[in-house]
C-alpha cells in the first residue's frame, strides 16, 4: 500500500495446480511472474557457474539462442555482480536473498530502463522496507508453496418429521 511496487509470486507450486495457484495470487492483488520456462530466459547462479563465474559470458551465450524479443534477467547476489549485468543490459536484474539495506544500494546503480525485481527470502515483515528500497517487484514463494489451508466444514442435519421428495 502506498507504493508503486507490485507482489509477484513464482513458478514454485504445487505440482498440478499451477494456474489456480496463480489465479489466487491474482484475485488476492498480486502478480504473476512468469508462468513457465518458455515466457523469458532467468540466468540463476548455477548458469553462471558454469559459466565461470561470468555473467556477461553467461548472457552473451543465451543471447546467441533466443530471439530477440524473449526478455533476460539475470539473478545478482551482489554489487559486483549488478555492475556486470547492467554493462550487458538486461531486461530484468533480481537482487537474490539480499538485504533491504543492499536493495537500496544497488538499485540506486541501476538505469531506470532495467527492471528491477527482489526475490529470495522475503520475509511479510520486511516488505515495506523492500518496497521502500525502489525496486519494481518482488517475487515471494511463499505466495503459493506455504499457503496455509483453510479449515472449512458443513454440518448436515435432518430435523424429524420433515419429508424430502
Amino acid at each position: 500500500k502506498g507504493s508503486s511496487v507490485r507482489i509477484c509470486d513464482t513458478r514454485k507450486t504445487t505440482p498440478g495446480l499451477r494456474m489456480l495457484e496463480k489465479y489466487a495470487v491474482k484475485c488476492g492483488g498480486g502478480f504473476n511472474h512468469r508462468f513457465g520456462l518458455n515466457e523469458a530466459v532467468l540466468i540463476k547462479d548455477n548458469h553462471i557457474a558454469q559459466c565461470g563465474g561470468s555473467i556477461s559470458l553467461a548472457i552473451q551465450k543465451v543471447r546467441s539462442n533466443i530471439g530477440h524479443m524473449v526478455k533476460v534477467e539475470v539473478e545478482v547476489e551482489s554489487r559486483d555482480q549488478v555492475l556486470e549485468a547492467i554493462v550487458e543490459e538486461v531486461d530484468v536484474i533480481m537482487f537474490d536473498n539480499c538485504s533491504p539495506l543492499d536493495a537500496a544500494e544497488w538499485r540506486k546503480l541501476i538505469p531506470p530502463s532495467i527492471i528491477v525485481e527482489v526475490s529470495g527470502g522475503i520475509r511479510h515483515e520486511l516488505l515495506r522496507a523492500y518496497a521502500e528500497s525502489g525496486v519494481d517487484y518482488i517475487s515471494m514463494g511463499a505466495l503459493t508453496h506455504s499457503v496455509k489451508a483453510l479449515d472449512i466444514s458443513l454440518d448436515v442435519s435432518v430435523k424429524e418429521g420433515v419429508t424430502h421428495a
